[in-house]
């Protein structure tokens, strides 16, 4: 994806792509796009275009190779059978040993590979180490979240099948909804007709 955005190296791009994908009904991860990348290799180059350092939080079973990625760094969530808070856990975890100087983590999903760049230069020009920024888009949240290093601890202790929704509620008054005219940060994909174009 072509972007105009100087690499961000204040803020570090974590990708969740180790889901099941239940309701697609096979691994979307791997769900070729007309241009010829599968939705993870999109969504990672979206990411490496946008943020210095990024990682791709995988199940333990993965192989990177099979899901087409390259030397693109991975956190493998441990705990089976995994959960969303599980892989945010183990991927902040990784953080607060591995990025000590970052302000931020954008906490992106890895079916959403269609975030424009000036959404992201929007949001990432509000991130700071107490707040959590979200995009809105026509008056509802998207993706992606970044969450400040204040709240990094937190997000390392969830567990389950709970996502961050829970820390996010705890920290409302923390919590900026940054207005953005870029309908990507709500289209994911959940069921194979996700795929085609809006």
């Amino acid at each position: 994806m072509p972007s105009s955005l100087t690499p961000s190296n204040d803020v570090v791009g974590l990708i969740m792509a180790a889901g099941y994908s239940t309701r697609f009904g096979a691994d979307k991860r791997r769900a070729q796009l007309t241009e010829g990348q599968t939705l993870l290799q999109a969504t990672v180059a979206m990411t490496r275009s946008v943020f210095e350092a990024f990682y791709v939080v995988l199940r333990s079973d993965d192989e990177e190779r099979d899901l087409g990625l390259g030397t693109e760094p991975v956190i493998y969530a441990p705990e089976e059978p995994i959960g969303l808070g599980t892989s945010i856990a183990a991927a902040f975890q990784h953080l607060q040993v591995d990025n000590k100087d970052a302000t931020a983590a954008a906490v992106l999903l890895g079916d959403m590979p269609w975030i424009k760049p000036d959404a992201f230069s929007e949001l990432l020009s509000h991130a700071t180490e107490d707040t959590i920024i979200r995009p809105v888009y026509d008056g509802n949240a998207g993706h992606p979240v970044l969450f400040g290093r204040d709240f990094w601890p937190e997000l390392a202790n969830l567990h389950g099948d709970l996502g961050a929704r829970t820390i996010i509620r705890k920290h409302h008054s923390a919590c900026r909804l940054i207005p953005v005219s870029d309908v990507g940060v709500l289209r994911d994909v959940d069921r194979p007709e996700d795929l085609s174009v809006l």
